[in-house]
């Protein structure tokens, strides 16, 4: 029985090849240990190696363990790097030994052990591409051109998951709660902009410093449903990659969902 992902981890190529259609070889080690992957749909590892261990017993391990191992890995990677050095590289500001910067308006700080310090609750969908984010180093400015999530690279094998994790949720709260939605936008820093793609509601958020994201809702009229469509610069995919960006906005839209069970 393996007792975490990390040991599946260690048996890997650590290519991330995605044939597996998984994003990276840590989340195929996270699959495989939940029991939603089988070891046999990596096609690195050996064929004596799987049939030895394919049959064993794999301990299906609840979302948080999982999520905890990545964290501590991820954490592992942190300590190991110059942060100091990172945040010049970031434009970000280093100061008694942490790197902070603005996630969706709010200080977010990273310090030299990983540790996190933040204004607001951060759920691990959002730690995690945090981490990325610093690792990766988001060295591409921004252009000023909007595509949708499906439109960026990498963006099209994701794009299903995302508009069902995201969009369709955060159109569901525009539904519902539309003059709260535009107030809980302004909580985290939102920025009404001209009417893009004549939508009713044109609002930049900054889930990360680098990773502008454009929200776009249309109101109902008679004869014609409701949209709302999520929009990210053409650079985004070059500092985090889209499994992350995924992540994060999912974070993202529970929290918003949360708030609005509270303040409605």
């Amino acid at each position: 029985m393996f007792k975490n992902a990390m040991e599946i981890y260690t048996l890997l190529e650590k290519s991330n090849c995605k044939k597996c259609f998984l994003p990276s070889c840590l989340a195929f080690a996270g699959a495989v240990f939940t029991g939603q992957k089988q070891l046999s749909q990596c096609p690195h590892l050996p064929p004596d190696l799987i049939a030895r261990l394919e049959g064993k017993t794999l301990a299906v391990a609840p979302f948080d363990k999982v999520i905890n191992e990545i964290m501590g890995q991820l954490q592992q990677e942190i300590r190991a790097i110059d942060l100091e050095k990172t945040a010049w590289l970031l434009g970000e500001e280093f100061s008694g030994g942490r790197l902070t910067m603005k996630i969706l308006g709010k200080n977010f700080s990273i310090d030299t052990e990983g540790a996190v310090h933040t204004e607001i609750h951060i759920n691990p969908w959002v730690a995690v591409p945090v981490y990325k984010y610093v690792l990766k180093g988001a060295k591409k400015d921004i252009s000023g051109n909007w595509v949708p999530f499906r439109e960026l690279a990498e963006g099209r094998e994701g794009a299903g998951i995302f508009s069902q994790r995201c969009e369709k949720p955060l159109k569901k709260l525009a539904d519902t709660y539309t003059d709260l939605f535009e107030d809980i936008m302004h909580l985290f820093s939102g920025r009404q902009v001209e009417n893009h793609y004549d939508s009713d509601i044109s609002i930049v958020l900054w889930p990360l410093p680098k990773i502008p994201m454009l929200i776009c809702y249309w109101k109902a009229e008679t004869d014609m449903d409701s949209d709302l469509k999520l929009f990210f610069d053409t650079t985004a995919e070059h500092n985090l990659d889209t499994d992350s960006l995924n992540s994060m906005i999912t974070g993202f839209v529970r929290m918003l969902q949360k708030i609005a069970l509270r303040h409605s």
